[in-house]
């Protein structure tokens, strides 16, 4: 029953998407019929299609995930929960397990085989949810000898480069790569470090050993110290990776890689950079699945997430997010144009570079090779008929004027900003040229945001608020509870896991268009803000300290609170 839907479905997705035509679904139907094997493989051993696009049309018409296994790095814990002989003969490869949510997602070539399912759930144990994708059988079976032949874990390949030699000289092979050790051990960081929530992977050379930083929750933590005779494997299989010129030393680069990790897809953005020691390479980690929050999710209270919808849905201005490099900007921007994303409207950004796909938007990066640069390209963008243009980041005269100026003609404008708070925004514009004129009217409204780790909720240790502390949550109630970060298995005893977003939001209303079209002061613009029912980062900080969500001295760490005392 289900092979019967399969093949009418999967016949008739490959013919509109254009892959096959009606004759040649017709020869496969009768080859199929006479050989009693999936339409599938007919297609593949006719040479009508390959075995990807039949994963990803078979996916599409089942309603099912697929994953490219070439692209995938598997989790050894996955690995060591099935055993070869098991995978083998149901065609299932594991693929990553997730402790904490008792997750296991394994590929298969037949996701409603039901038995398969069954024995391997009696084998794991009560309380693992099993998550299948769709995988080509071919990708499966060479997957399998991959993945069970060789040791996965980084203690594991530290302990086989040790004992043995390295040919450094094949790091660059297209076949049989996963018997170079380095080759695997590159993998295994990289999956180890989105395994533990990092943003940044750090790989820096010193004297006489390399050191491997990863940054989690903001803050660089050292993981693992190599031996510098690591460093030319690791460097050069890094390069081949992300399609850089292995031969140059001297130069920076920059370069992208792409891997499947615990079943979805991640990106990394690669720059290497020469120092005295030789290259840094330094891997920013693009998870597309921590990339859209929803806007309801950002954390944001009443008050703000209603101003931010109302400045949402003004038909035209530019709405700013500020803060330093880090900050979680993107996301911010991102939610934004995911709540405002709909077929009704044409959306298109200009980013430095890309990040992240979304549907429906037309993304650019900027090219400096090509001369489009972000004034340029808000030029030619205009050109496109945009209802709502994000401009990656505003650094300079001309991207700002084009910037306000694609604002005054009737749309709306998302981009960032490098200040110190929202108000900040104003006297950085002003340093960099634009004219008070220009920016009343056109500025709606200024979104200003931290990161802070937030406390381990299996950990964190209670205490009572001390009068210091008291006075900078403006209270004189005498019990007050406040948390501290403590430390347990579950954050690494780090005390904290995960972050949070300390956001304020301005909304510029007419009295302030006539103050800063006047040149008013700071004081004058935070008075009436102020008066308006803004609320300052401070106050956000403080209310997730009262909400045991973060500590006070992680707020003090990123927000200044000096003013509340003094």
């Amino acid at each position: 029953m289900i092979v019967n839907v399969s093949r009418r479905m999967l016949g008739k997705a490959l013919i509109e998407k254009g892959v096959i035509n009606q004759d040649q679904l017709s020869i496969a139907l009768i080859e199929q019929k006479k050989r009693k094997i999936p339409l599938g493989k007919i297609f593949v051993k006719m040479g009508f299609v390959s075995e990807a696009i039949i994963r990803d049309s078979l996916g599409e018409s089942l309603g099912q995930e697929s994953v490219d296994l070439s692209k995938t790095v598997v989790d050894s814990d996955a690995i060591s929960l099935i055993p070869k002989e098991i995978a083998r003969r149901h065609r299932i490869l594991p693929i990553s397990f997730d402790g904490q949510e008792n997750v296991l997602t394994v590929a298969m070539s037949d996701t409603f085989n039901v038995v398969a399912l069954d024995q391997i759930s009696a084998m794991i144990g009560v309380g693992v949810e099993i998550k299948s994708l769709l995988a080509a059988e071919a990708d499966i079976e060479g997957s399998i000898d991959q993945f069970y032949g060789f040791e996965l874990t980084v203690d594991g390949i530290i302990n086989e480069i040790d004992t043995g030699e390295i040919d450094y000289q094949s790091l660059d092979a297209q076949t049989d790569e996963y018997s170079q050790p380095l080759v695997r051990l590159v993998d295994a960081l990289l999956a180890d470090a989105v395994k533990k929530g990092a943003s940044d992977i750090h790989f820096e050379p010193e004297r006489g050993f390399l050191r491997i930083r990863y940054r989690i929750d903001g803050v660089l933590r050292q993981v693992r110290t190599l031996h510098k005779n690591y460093w030319p494997g690791i460097s050069v299989r890094l390069k081949v990776m992300s399609e850089m010129n292995i031969a140059e030393k001297r130069a920076p680069q920059d370069g992208r890689i792409s891997r499947t990790l615990f079943g979805r897809p991640v990106d990394f953005r690669v720059a290497a950079q020469p120092t005295t020691h030789g290259e840094n390479i330094v891997l920013r980690i693009l998870d597309r699945q921590k990339s859209i929050v929803p806007i309801d999710a950002l954390g944001l209270t009443d008050d703000n997430l209603s101003t931010l919808k109302l400045l949402m849905a003004r038909p035209e201005g530019i709405i700013l997010v500020t803060g330093p490099t880090g900050s979680g900007k993107t996301t911010t921007l991102y939610s934004m144009l995911n709540y405002v994303n709909d077929e009704s409207v044409n959306i298109m950004t200009l980013e430095d570079p890309v990040e992240y796909p979304m549907q429906l938007i037309r993304q650019s990066s900027v090219n400096e090779t090509v001369k489009m640069d972000f004034a340029n390209g808000i030029r030619s963008i205009m050109r496109q008929d945009p209802d709502i243009i994000l401009v990656g980041e505003i650094r300079d005269e001309d991207t700002a004027v084009m910037a306000l100026r694609a604002a005054m003609t009737g749309h709306q404008v998302y981009s960032t900003l490098h200040t110190s708070s929202a108000l900040g925004a104003i006297p950085r514009l002003l340093d960099i040229g634009i004219k008070p004129a220009l920016m009343a009217g056109n500025i709606i409204g200024i979104v200003a945001q931290r990161l802070v780790r937030q406390l381990c909720q299996h950990c964190k240790e209670s205490y009572r608020a001390s009068e210091f502390e008291k006075k900078l949550m403006a209270t004189v109630e005498d019990n007050i509870t406040l948390h501290k970060a403590n430390g347990c298995e579950l954050c690494d005893s780090q005390g904290y896991r995960g972050r949070i977003a300390l956001m304020e939001v301005m909304r510029i209303d007419n009295n302030m268009d006539d103050l800063i079209a006047n040149k008013a002061s700071r004081r004058e613009l935070e008075s009436a803000a102020l008066s308006n029912g803004f609320s300052p980062l401070s106050e956000d900080g403080i209310r997730r300290v009262k909400e045991g969500l973060t500590s006070m001295e992680e707020v003090f760490r990123v927000v200044d609170l000096t003013h509340r005392v003094i």
